[in-house]
């Protein structure tokens, strides 16, 4: 073993963790609320189980009934401890402890957050695919963020513009692109992790369209989440 207790073993595996706490704030429970007819993490984990680019899937949490969900519907499970799955708590260190559980070292780890479930069939296999091919060490999930010019405030409270230059204003089509990371897919080397960052060395994107950015963090997100899901997921199937 090495000195984070991972063995030693290169298996070229890809490996899913789907990340689900109990200690939701904003809608209470939602990991395992009905989202489209079936537990919002399930979904999840049957977008992974499904790309046939994965070759193992794992349920991180510290909840009985989420974990109750994730065996129901396959995955495999580890029991997160109270510590990781605190407000204040890291994906990076739950995926820590969840590799740490493991007996040999992936060679890409995807990780999936259950609030972000607007994957298409074919998004986590084509995603891996693009790691491999493009020679990343890290990666996401992102989409053009068209037609929003962004504003922030300086430390003296002043407005700033921050993806144009307001005095010296350009044609729409001439300015250069800015992407949105939405969440949806995250890719990275277990080494990257040494750093307790998700991000590191080669980092790519893996393009997906903007409606696929949105995510289920307060209870009005719901009903307008699920009817993209149902509209451009299910019915496509």
């Amino acid at each position: 073993m090495d000195s984070q207790g991972y063995v030693e073993t290169y298996m070229g595996k890809v490996t899913a963790f789907v990340l689900a706490r109990g200690g939701s704030k904003g809608i209470p429970r939602k990991n395992v609320l009905d989202f489209c007819g079936k537990p919002l993490v399930a979904w999840s984990i049957i977008q992974a189980l499904e790309t046939p680019e994965i070759d193992e899937v794992y349920l991180s949490s510290d909840n009985d009934e989420i974990l109750k969900v994730g065996e129901d519907f396959g995955s495999k499970l580890i029991r997160r401890p109270d510590e990781f799955a605190t407000d204040a708590a890291s994906s990076e260190s739950a995926i820590m402890h969840a590799l740490s559980t493991l007996e040999y070292r992936p060679e890409i780890i995807v990780m999936l957050e259950p609030t972000a479930p607007l994957r298409r069939d074919q998004d986590l296999g084509k995603s891996i695919i693009q790691f491999r091919d493009e020679q990343w060490d890290s990666g996401f999930s992102g989409a053009e963020l068209e037609d929003f010019l962004i504003w922030t405030k300086d430390d003296n409270d002043k407005l700033v513009s921050v993806n144009y230059d307001y005095e010296n204003q350009t044609r729409r089509q001439d300015r250069k692109p800015d992407y949105v990371e939405n969440g949806a897919i995250y890719l990275f080397k277990p080494e990257i992790l040494e750093r307790n960052n998700r991000f590191g060395g080669n980092i790519g994107i893996y393009m997906m369209e903007f409606w696929q950015s949105f995510e289920l963090d307060n209870p009005e997100d719901w009903i307008f989440v699920e009817s993209l899901f149902k509209q451009y997921i299910l019915e496509k199937k």
